[in-house]
C-alpha cells in the first residue's frame, strides 16, 4: 500500500498513478464501478504490447488489441476519434512497437481530464490519502 504522500503525488500525475501497481489497481477498481475501465484496459495492453519483441507475437497481440478495443462495435471500444482510428489501422498493416503510439495517447489524455479527475474525488482515493 502506498504512503499517503506517495498517494497524493497520483492527483497531478496519471503517469506516476499507471506506475504504481497499487495505483492502477486502485484507478482500475474506481473505473470499474463506474463501468469505464475499457480506457485503462487498453492502455495496459498496449504497454504489454509495446515489450513484445516477437514479430509474430507482436501481429497476434496487435490483432486482439484491434478486435477488443478499436474496432467498431468493440466488446470495449474506446473513445477515439475517426483520424486516430484510421491511423492505427494503416500502422497494423505492419504491426511495429508504435503501432498503437497515437490512440494510447489519446486514451492517456482523455483520463487524464476526465477519470484522473472523478478518481481523485472518489471514496477509493480519499481511502488512499488519509
Amino acid at each position: 500500500r502506498p504512503s499517503p504522500e506517495e498517494a497524493l503525488q497520483w492527483r497531478d500525475s496519471l503517469e506516476k498513478l499507471l506506475q504504481n501497481p497499487y495505483g492502477l489497481a486502485s484507478f482500475r477498481s474506481f473505473l470499474r464501478s463506474e463501468f469505464s475501465e475499457e480506457n485503462v484496459e487498453f492502455w495496459v495492453a498496449c504497454e504489454d504490447y509495446k515489450k513484445t519483441k516477437s514479430p509474430v507475437k507482436m501481429a497476434e497481440k496487435a490483432k486482439k488489441i484491434y478486435e477488443e478495443f478499436i474496432q467498431t462495435e468493440a466488446p470495449k471500444e474506446v473513445n477515439i476519434d475517426h483520424f486516430t482510428k484510421a491511423v492505427t489501422m494503416k500502422n497494423l498493416v505492419e504491426p511495429s512497437p508504435t503501432s498503437f503510439d497515437m490512440a494510447q495517447k489519446r486514451v492517456f489524455a482523455l483520463m487524464e481530464k476526465d477519470s484522473l479527475p472523478r478518481f481523485v474525488r472518489s471514496e477509493f482515493y480519499q481511502e488512499l490519502i488519509k
